[in-house]
């Protein structure tokens, strides 16, 4: 019985698992001795702002040819997940703690955001592809999910030009096996890449940013916009952190309101003083008269 979750292969898992380690760890394997054999041109590396190839041509789950670009005319964020179907462990971690942080989201999919899980593989086909969003739509859980997970299948090379987009390399190695890196990809409305989350689990309120800035503030509340404007991305850290300068900028915006406030009380309060002493004058002149 076919199943979206782990299909555990447990050598073949582990050499996948490792290309995990690699990721952000070029330094360290240098100190040992290069890369290792199986994780030779398997890396992630960054093309912030690229443009993704919307005209590639693809197959979505229900065997429809569809194009990239169909799925950026909602005016929405999209989640791009890319990996294989048959992937006996790595992708499935990606993709199940992708939907564990989209549970946590408030947002929907198919609301808010979109999401692409794109295969590498070109032997994969529709009817795995279509079996594999059931599973997860009914996982998730949420109305209208299934217009919003878009599970594709294409050409090698349609595919391969999607990842190369976004700096995802792959390598296929002897046992037909993808040894390939962790990551799920952010990518704006009208497709560019806007962020890289790494890792087989994804902390919420950072997809949550990640999200917001990517529909450079369309979707979310006025405080979600303004919690994202206190913050910035930090390369170094992978996540959002509070800006020290945007944080200078809002405590002089305050003092300088609190100062003009002040000001203004006390203009006022002086008006009303000097206009109290005017009308007791005039009273006394005409007491006097």
């Amino acid at each position: 019985m076919f199943s979206h979750r782990l299909n555990l292969n447990l050598p073949a898992s582990l050499a996948l698992l490792s290309a995990v380690l690699w990721i952000g760890s070029s330094a360290r394997a240098q100190l040992n001795g290069g890369v290792p054999e199986e994780l030779k041109g398997v890396d992630i590396v960054e093309h912030l702002d690229a443009s993704l190839p919307l005209d590639v041509a693809l197959t979505n789950e229900a065997g429809a040819s569809v194009r990239l670009g169909d799925y950026f005319k909602r005016e929405r964020p999209v989640v791009l997940q890319i990996g294989y179907m048959k992937c006996p462990m790595l992708c499935g971690l990606v993709l199940n703690g992708a939907v564990d942080a989209f549970t946590e989201l408030d947002w929907s999919v198919g609301n808010e955001y979109e999401v692409i899980c794109l295969s590498i593989d070109p032997s994969e086909t529709a009817e795995l592809a279509r079996a594999k969003k059931e599973g997860y739509v009914a996982e998730y859980g949420r109305p209208g999910a299934a217009q919003g997970f878009h599970f594709l299948t294409g050409s090698a090379k349609a595919s391969k030009a999607i990842a190369d987009a976004v700096g995802f390399e792959y390598r296929r190695q002897a046992n037909g096996d993808y040894a390939h890196a962790a990551a799920i990809f952010v990518i704006t409305p009208d497709g560019r890449v806007g962020r890289y989350i790494y890792g087989t689990k994804f902390d919420p309120p950072q997809l949550r940013m990640a999200l917001l800035e990517a529909s450079a503030g369309k979707i979310g509340t006025t405080l979600d916009r303004f919690i994202l404007w206190c913050h910035v991305y930090d390369p170094n850290a992978g996540s959002y952190v509070v800006g020290a300068m945007r944080v200078m900028q809002l405590a002089g915006a305050l003092t300088l309101a609190v100062v003009a406030g002040g000001l203004v009380y006390f203009w006022r309060r002086e008006r009303q003083q000097s206009q109290s002493r005017a009308e007791e004058l005039f009273s006394s002149a005409q007491v006097s008269v």
